[in-house]
């Protein structure tokens, strides 16, 4: 498995992030044990959480994904061969949401305990805090590397502007600066990354670990027509969202690529995203065994110009 830097930090991951918001959510503890040691055995060690997954689900207050990796590890003792990333700013309830240092400082502590490490490797901003001076939040990060707590941080879901602006922040007053973006993009969702943000994180050496990789499963040709919404919980959502003349060119775009290296459409799209210059790791789950080794076929797949050229033109937004 071929390995890239996150940004600058020195941090070596695969060429694929596992998105562990399934963790506690569509699979239990034993199902998250058992894709976390195939996910190892695989070398796809780069693990993405967040402390708010999953909160969403009935009965579930938040924390549940870090707790199951944190389980796993003291299971397993393998914390040094993994590179876990986690996030803090979206609401936790009872107040806790947002960028302040104050915040910040109990966030870490909270994750780290859950995860039952002393260190996190990536710690991301889960949303832009627009009431919070990027000065305060980047010197509170930078305190956390300081301490050893942190290795490096990064930004999700930060405009080009405000991620711009952060950047010149830290260097301004010589703070450490966000070394990784983790935005929206995949084969049918491009514009608003191309259209600015690309810029931003080339120019600035800024490695990008971009969710919804696979559309919510649009990507994987999974639903073709408005009948197929019954295939999952999400299935009506996806259909409204992708499911139109674009979306149907770009399914169409993916067949032919898979045609021709006897794989399937969902591979395809990660693999052309693998193999955008600017994108260092797309983030990517599963749920299954027989998913997550679609997912290692994916990182190993290759293709060449005139695939991305047919994919280009099938997901062209302008």
């Amino acid at each position: 498995m071929s390995k890239r830097e996150l940004g600058r930090s020195g941090i070596q991951v695969p060429v694929l992030t596992f998105g562990g918001n399934v963790f506690g959510w569509t699979v239990d503890q034993s199902a998250s044990f058992s894709l976390l040691d195939a996910l190892l055995d695989n070398n796809l060690n780069f693990i993405d959480t967040a402390d708010v997954y999953s909160r969403w689900v009935d009965g579930n207050q938040g924390g549940e994904s870090e707790t199951i990796i944190g389980n796993w590890l003291k299971k397993t003792g393998k914390r040094d061969q993994i590179v876990l990333a986690t996030k803090v700013g979206k609401p936790m309830g009872e107040g806790k949401v947002g960028l302040s240092p104050r915040y910040i400082k109990e966030a870490v502590e909270a994750s780290l305990k859950r995860l039952q490490t002393d260190y996190i490797d990536l710690y991301q901003s889960h949303d832009d805090d627009a009431d919070t001076p990027l000065a305060e939040s980047l010197a509170a990060f930078d305190a956390l590397i300081k301490e050893g707590k942190v290795r490096a941080i990064g930004a999700s879901n930060y405009s080009a502007p405000r991620l711009a602006e952060a950047l010149k922040v830290s260097k301004d007053n010589g703070l450490a600066r966000y070394e990784t973006l983790q935005p929206l993009y995949n084969l049918y969702d491009r514009k608003v990354y191309e259209e600015a943000l690309e810029k931003v994180v080339t120019e600035n050496g800024v490695g990008v670990i971009n969710f919804y990789g696979l559309a919510s499963g649009f990507l994987t040709g999974k639903y073709r027509t408005k009948a197929d919404a019954s295939k999952s919980k999400r299935g009506e959502s996806v259909i409204e969202r992708y499911l139109d003349d674009r979306g149907l060119k770009v399914l169409k775009g993916l067949d032919q690529v898979a045609e021709k290296h006897g794989v399937q459409p969902g591979q395809v799209a990660l693999a052309w995203q693998i193999a955008r210059p600017s994108i260092t790791s797309p983030i990517v789950s599963a749920t299954s065994l027989q998913q997550l080794n679609e997912l290692v076929q994916a990182a190993t797949l290759r293709v060449d110009d005139a695939d991305i050229q047919t994919l280009n033109d099938a997901s062209a937004w302008k």
